[in-house]
């Protein structure tokens, strides 16, 4: 009976473990989901996104500013003044309206717009200049909306700058970016012997900034027709007009020797130069005309390898883009809203203050 006895009192304890343990794991069960989860961090924004939503917050308060100056007839400009601010204002909607994604509700600015000329050549610099260094680190398709956002910017600064009397190369940003020098191609990233990397030109580590190589090989180009052009139009302009081209020829041969470097860095089959191009009687009759197409021509090359290349390819790419609109200006032409971008004015959303019929119609920039 004894042994009985134990043993049925053992098997108790053990029951009572048993309940006990199972009690005991219920309990923190329960605690555990009735403690409420942390929720995770929100993943941090992209820098291109962050960047394109500050392009457009910058863009929308720059034509506030500008409509406000418009409207109180702040410049006391005359006509021209009120066309150069409207052609601001203009400018600003359209590349906003390219900046905007559909479903954005912009905020209004809480910072005071530029109130004169001057301030607001000041912003429009500053905006122009912070665009383009943001395209250095964007992706590729916001880095050219960026470039050429940025550029366009500062040629406006330019222009009301120019109203308000003040010097356009003492605005912030306003001097062009100095072109990284392309460095040599090591034999080693290319697959084939030499910088072209044998008849398919493929690098051996692709990855970023693959596919600038046929980008820069239309630079390039571009490049050779435009000196092949500005060397016919010497003798066909007047001597002021001359002078000038003569030392934007300078400049055209530079960039086509950076462009041929930077092709053979990417291991492109760099084809060689033609031995001329065909120049139609409009362009002989008219050389100035025509060399403002020619550099108009050259912006969505600039625009391609921005947006297809990794530095240092595309910090060059993004100044001579610059370079290229401030050229196509000074020839009378324009480079567009966004140069080195078509855009299609219809395919843009409207601005939550403009009604859509209302709107202006984007220019597609030269090509």
């Amino acid at each position: 009976m004894k042994d009985d006895s134990t043993e049925i009192s053992a098997r108790r304890r053990y029951f009572r473990y048993a309940v006990f343990s199972l009690t005991a794991l219920l309990v923190v069960s329960l605690g555990m989901a009735l403690i409420p989860r942390q929720p995770p961090a929100p993943a941090e924004t992209p820098f291109s996104e962050r960047a394109r939503a500050a392009a457009l917050a910058d863009a929308l308060a720059l034509r506030a500013a500008g409509q406000a100056l418009a409207e109180a007839d702040a410049g006391d400009g005359g006509p021209g003044g009120a066309a150069a601010l409207d052609s601001t204002v203009t400018l600003l909607t359209i590349q906003a309206r390219a900046l905007l994604l559909p479903g954005d509700t912009p905020a209004a600015s809480a910072t005071p717009g530029p109130v004169s000329l001057a301030e607001l050549a000041t912003a429009l610099s500053t905006s122009g200049a912070t665009r383009l260094t943001d395209a250095l680190e964007a992706d590729g398709g916001v880095a050219r909306l960026l470039a050429g956002t940025g550029a366009a910017q500062l040629l406006a600064a330019g222009d009301v700058a120019a109203l308000a009397g003040v010097p356009a190369a003492s605005l912030p940003g306003w001097q062009l970016p100095a072109r990284p020098s392309a460095p040599p191609s090591p034999a080693s990233r290319c697959t084939g012997a030499g910088p072209s990397g044998g008849a398919d030109g493929e690098r051996a580590d692709q990855g970023a900034g693959a596919g600038a190589g046929p980008a820069l090989t239309a630079v390039l180009d571009a490049e050779h027709q435009a000196v092949y052009g500005y060397q016919a139009a010497l003798s066909r302009l007047d001597p002021a007009a001359a002078a000038q081209a003569s030392s934007l020829l300078a400049e055209h041969l530079d960039l086509a020797d950076e462009a041929e470097a930077y092709a053979a860095m990417e291991c492109a089959a760099v084809p060689p130069t033609p031995p001329g191009y065909v120049l139609d009687a409009a362009f002989l009759a008219a050389p100035a005309a025509g060399l403002a197409r020619l550099e108009s021509g050259t912006l969505t090359a600039f625009g391609d390898v921005v947006a297809l290349s990794a530095a240092p390819a595309r910090g060059w790419a993004v100044s001579a883009l610059l370079a290229a609109a401030r050229r196509t200006v000074s020839w009378g032409g324009d480079p567009g809203p966004v140069p080195g971008l078509a855009l299609d004015g219809s395919q843009l959303p409207a601005l939550p203050d403009v009604p859509e019929d209302a709107a202006p119609a984007a220019s597609p920039a030269a090509t």
